[in-house]
């Protein structure tokens, strides 16, 4: 299925959640609904944000997993391209007509390595990210088997904990081999802080990102000392964009989550102590479920269990009401406190998920609504491309 999917092929309820000119009302449950004109805003806002600030804008595309989206986010917020985390999802974009891929991880899997170089064959710029120089003779000779070029972020472990060097000096000498490979390009740093995205206090974050933003400054000088060109410095998230922007240091963002807002991103604090998801920026994202038992007098049962989500960051807010609370869930159930009985079989809510990339991940379909009605129905096109 794609993009150009011919919808009156498909039979909704067994094909799709819905298809364009229905009522939002009509969609079948569990589904994932957008509210487009609050992911338009979001999507504007931070494009606006990045243009002010001089600052690139590559967006996360292993949050929604879907080029429509993409698409959406170069259209109305200027985006330059997008990061992936798997080879198989880079993949999905560069052959939906992205034309700026970066794997912001290690691809050292040797088959995986041949189909990353092949991907410039797309029309797409691909950039992905080392952290060991082992790692450098096998991206050049799969380059060189291609007749493409490759292009390399050194990553840095800056606070994550995960992937990535954390010396200055082995920055150097990755960069260094990677000029003198055939048919690679040292192009910059990847430079994520990822352990702090969700940390509540906005100070406390900023805490984290100054000895980031300092260990980064360090390697772009030592990078300089040897006469090493650094283009791109590549890193920031919806909780942090702001210290990266006003760093002196970066010049590109991987903001995701900022698009959709979920439910845990949203309970992080501003500056002002407030919730950003209470004005910085809107739900858009949401798993749309129905009422299909009340048979218990204070639990309504809606038809959104863990297989239509995930909890790993804690389990969904019901918007717009305050009179019934999601309380748990087993793999098709999930039961709503509903002490005032004001629920009824039948009735349609809007859950805010948890975490938006594992719960989008196990989706087909986005169901795009405006004024009650649903304009489009986009697939999630690279969900399941893990590898």
């Amino acid at each position: 299925m794609n993009a150009q999917t011919k919808f009156e092929e498909l039979e909704v309820g067994y094909d799709v959640p819905a298809i364009p000119g229905m009522d939002e009302a009509d969609i079948q449950t569990p589904a994932l609904v957008l509210d487009l004109d609050a992911l338009e805003r979001n999507i504007k806002k931070m494009g606006d944000y990045a243009k002010t600030h001089g600052m690139r804008h590559r967006v996360h595309g292993k949050m929604h997993k879907s080029v429509d989206v993409a698409k959406l986010q170069e259209r109305l917020g200027g985006a330059v391209g997008v990061c992936c985390q798997k080879v198989s999802e880079a993949e999905v974009f560069a052959r939906g007509g992205i034309k700026d891929v970066l794997v912001s991880n290690q691809v050292r899997d040797t088959q995986k390595i041949d189909r990353l170089a092949r991907l410039p064959k797309l029309g797409a710029r691909t950039i992905v990210c080392v952290d060991d120089l082992d790692n450098v003779a096998d991206l050049s000779a799969a380059a060189q088997k291609h007749g493409t070029e490759l292009e390399v972020f050194v990553e840095i472990d800056c606070g994550a904990g995960r992937c990535g060097v954390t010396t200055t000096e082995a920055v150097v000498e990755i960069a260094k081999a990677v000029n003198a490979a055939e048919n690679l390009k040292f192009s910059g740093i990847q430079a994520y802080q990822g352990a702090m995205q969700h940390m509540d206090s906005y100070e406390d974050r900023k805490a984290k990102l100054d000895i980031a933003i300092a260990q980064v400054a360090d390697a772009v000088e030592g990078l300089k000392a040897e006469g090493i060109a650094c283009e791109l410095v590549s890193g920031g998230g919806t909780g942090s964009y702001y210290f990266e922007s006003n760093s002196g240091v970066y010049n590109e963002l991987q903001c995701g989550s900022y698009a959709f807002m979920d439910a845990d991103y949203g309970r992080i604090l501003d500056k002002d102590g407030n919730r950003i998801d209470q004005g910085e920026w809107e739900n858009a994202f949401f798993l749309y479920t129905q009422v299909m038992s009340h048979a218990k007098a204070d639990k309504a049962i809606v038809d959104a269990g863990l297989k239509a989500q995930s909890v790993d960051s804690g389990l969904p807010f019901i918007f717009g009401r305050d009179d019934v609370e999601y309380i748990k869930c087993s793999d098709e159930h999930g039961v709503v406190a509903d002490p005032n009985g004001a629920l009824k079989v039948g009735d349609k809510l809007r859950l805010v998920p948890g975490h938006c990339d594992p719960t989008a991940n196990v989706h087909d379909w986005y169901v795009g609504v405006r004024n009650g009605k649903v304009e489009t129905v986009w697939p999630v096109s690279a969900r399941g491309k893990a590898y």
